[in-house]
């Protein structure tokens, strides 16, 4: 009975290993990595979930795809998830979706990421403005010349020192948001939409609960993976129910 119980912990243990062949292949059914050799999958159980499940896999120069880190828990937006086209802003949904990952803030110093990294300060806003074109759903100083956003319209990001202790930046809804063009009367986008999909959404560090639309991991996973992810290997990042990840 020991040596049996021994063999089924060892077995266990090997099935949860980053090696483990299951593990290593999911990136091969994932249909919009482009050119990307560093891909960070997000799974929940559903869609109403707000906890997930966060998978780092790398591209070796064989090909193949290997999972880089043992498997991290994550909390998504208190609304569950959303296909990102049909995303509503302030609905507290996680989009769907397969998207770039290309740059990276904190309230706290460059854990030493190659990403470009800013460290944020009081001053430092992400807009959300729906009547400004310029700087929707774009980082923004308060202190800018000719500041045609406004504050009540845009997260400060030094009021979230925990969750944006460090942070990299999701593109979803970017470079052009969909948002409404007041002037015009209309949801001002290239894409046929008829509603704002909305702005900051991060991969950041965990709070206390569920997330208003983010994907959290603990602190220390969040360091880890900022130094991780490389621009050179165009990291993007899968978010999906697991019974979808294949179509994100």
């Amino acid at each position: 009975m020991r040596r049996l119980a021994l063999f089924v912990g060892v077995v266990v243990a090997s099935s949860l290993s980053p090696a483990t062949p299951a593990a290593a292949a999911l990136p091969d059914r994932l249909t919009h990595l482009g050119n990307a050799k560093q891909v960070i999958v997000v799974s929940g159980d559903s869609w109403s979930s707000t906890y997930a499940t966060v998978r780092a896999y790398q591209k070796g120069s064989d090909g193949k795809w290997r999972l880089k880190f043992a498997t991290m828990k994550a909390r998504i937006g208190y609304g569950g998830w959303k296909w990102a086209a049909d995303r509503v802003q302030d609905t507290g949904q996680t989009p769907a979706g397969t998207f770039r990952i290309t740059e990276a803030f904190g309230v706290r110093a460059d854990p030493g990421t190659t990403l470009p990294y800013r460290k944020v300060d009081k001053n430092d806003y992400w807009v959300g403005d729906n009547k400004d074109a310029k700087t929707y759903n774009m980082f923004q100083p308060s202190a800018s010349a000719k500041r045609t956003w406004r504050k009540s319209q845009a997260e400060r990001l030094a009021a979230y020192p925990t969750q944006y202790a460090h942070a990299a930046v999701i593109d979803f809804n970017r470079p052009a948001g969909v948002r409404w063009d007041a002037k015009r009367g209309q949801y001002a986008t290239s894409t046929p939409a008829n509603t704002r999909r909305g702005s900051a959404i991060f991969l950041h560090a965990s709070g206390k609960g569920s997330t208003a639309g983010c994907v959290s991991v603990s602190r220390a996973n969040m360091v880890r993976l900022l130094k991780w992810m490389k621009p050179a290997k165009k990291p993007r990042i899968v978010m999906a129910p697991s019974s979808a990840l294949d179509r994100a």
